[in-house]
């Protein structure tokens, strides 16, 4: 009876989650499932690390604890979602380099709870969007070079905060005679058990990587903080920033919902401005779509989940995708979405939802182990951001850099997301010169493209035109 019953409960998973049909088995779910989590699971770790480095406009911090079970939270309960409703091996979590936007862009000029107001925006924009068929429209309009050339640039972008909260790099004091805004080590050079930490922490993640070892990135981190605890303990170092590495006094705890609910939808309008506040939603949804949609179409082609170009369930998919972003602002864990380490699973044998409903429960498991995040060194983790910086640098092999049209935009694009901190002004810049370029040859680049782009500079004339 015990067997019959058995058969009857795996019949049901197959025949929900359509294994047989395509071609994977309980146990490749599984194992893919577990894969997925295990490649992506540093988020749990690094998006307290982001979202905790900066202040709001009242000067108010994130607690690690709460950002750690905010992360959790989101992440497990979105890629469980996408499991039952999209049924396609695709994990949900907060966004790296839109995570940046929130704590380093937004953050400072409203409260926290005005930021994830607009991270709730967004998510219901793009709901909308994927119901209508705008973001398809909007996906059209832009050129795909400057599209290619957001990622690269905030990939650029995510490698210097990575940089900077390790210490690699630090600003140059305003003094007579300086030469340079920034320069390596606090004093030209390196030194410190600190920086050691995290130059082993880079090698050892750059070494795995290259080996195709499985949760490289995760493995890397735990190692560099083992490391850490055990040199603090015996020399008791200064210097390590916002998290000194030793050991809580429990591994398991409760869960901090603190943040959960914390939302303004609309007072960033009023704290930021409003051309401020809507050049930020912009933002976040111009990346949250248009890194989601490059993720599901790659991933699920490595899934064999496309026909004819098309990806198996799209509509749900782009609708759980939208929710992932309203889910990440009413629990504080920015912006959620599709993760490229889902690749991972599919390289187990993933191939339907069963694989994301796993996923999703070890995330749900990790709230129980919400103190392991304050032990985390910022030395430990900022190896990750440089080296997903790096790969999210490779895509600019696709840039057709003989084309006038694109050469000086993409450019101003890539260099401006970095150099000023701030990945609004690089699309800014990257989409109004792109216009003007094209005008100037005689070529209309569409009402769509002109609209952005007269937006964009009002945004950057906006202290001009109000007289500041």
């Amino acid at each position: 009876m015990t067997q019959l019953r058995s058969r009857q409960s795996t019949s049901a998973l197959d025949q929900f989650f359509r294994i047989t049909e395509r071609g994977s088995s309980l146990g490749r779910e599984v194992r893919g499932g577990i894969t997925t989590f295990v490649a992506m699971s540093y988020i749990v770790l690094l998006n307290p690390l982001i979202l905790g480095a900066s202040a709001d406009i009242t000067g108010a911090k994130l607690t690690i604890a709460e950002i750690t079970t905010a992360t959790a939270l989101a992440a497990g309960v979105m890629t469980v979602l996408m499991g039952l409703v999209g049924n396609a091996p695709l994990a949900i979590a907060a966004g790296l380099g839109v995570n940046g936007v929130v704590a380093f862009q937004m953050a400072p000029t409203m409260t926290w709870a005005q930021a994830f107001g607009l991270v709730v925006l967004e998510g219901v924009c793009i709901v909308i969007m994927a119901a209508s068929g705008v973001r398809e429209r909007i996906i059209n309009a832009i050129p795909e070079p400057l599209k290619i050339a957001i990622t690269v640039g905030i990939g650029l972008y995510i490698a210097l905060v990575g940089l900077v909260s390790a210490g690699f790099v630090t600003r140059t004091p305003d003094a007579v005679g300086s030469t340079v805004p920034v320069r390596m080590g606090v004093d030209g050079h390196l030194s410190g058990w600190p920086i050691v930490i995290f130059c082993l922490g880079l090698l050892l993640m750059i070494v795995l990587m290259a080996r195709g070892v499985p949760g490289a990135v995760l493995i890397s981190i735990v190692v560099a903080t083992a490391v850490a605890v055990v040199v603090n303990s015996v020399f008791t170092i200064k210097g390590w920033g916002l998290v000194t590495p030793t050991l809580p006094s429990s591994v398991v705890g409760s869960p901090d919902f603190g943040l959960f609910g914390r939302v303004d939808l609309f007072g960033g309008f009023v704290s930021a401005g409003v051309i401020a506040a809507t050049i930020f939603l912009f933002t976040l949804v111009l990346s949250g779509f248009f890194d989601a949609m490059g993720t599901i179409t790659s991933v699920s082609d490595e899934a064999g989940l496309t026909r004819d170009g098309r990806v198996e369930g799209m509509g749900k998919i782009l609708m759980v995708d939208g929710a992932g972003a309203i889910a990440g602002g009413v629990t504080g864990s920015a912006p959620n979405t599709v993760f490229l380490e889902s690749a991972a699973g599919v390289g187990e044998g993933a191939r339907t939802g069963l694989a994301s409903v796993v996923t999703g429960g070890l995330f749900l498991v990790a709230l129980l182990f919400t103190p392991l995040a304050t032990v985390v060194p910022a030395q430990a983790a900022a190896p990750a951001l440089v080296v997903i910086g790096g790969l999210m640098m490779t895509q600019i092999r696709r840039i057709p850099w003989q084309d006038t049209d694109f050469t000086i935009p993409v450019f101003l694009t890539v260099a401006i997301i970095p150099f000023t901190y701030s990945i609004t002004n690089g699309i800014g810049a990257g989409l109004v010169s792109y216009v003007v370029l094209r005008v100037c040859k005689g070529r209309w680049p569409g009402w769509l493209m002109t609209g952005l782009a007269l937006m964009f500079a009002v945004y950057f004339g906006v202290d001009v035109i109000t007289g500041k």
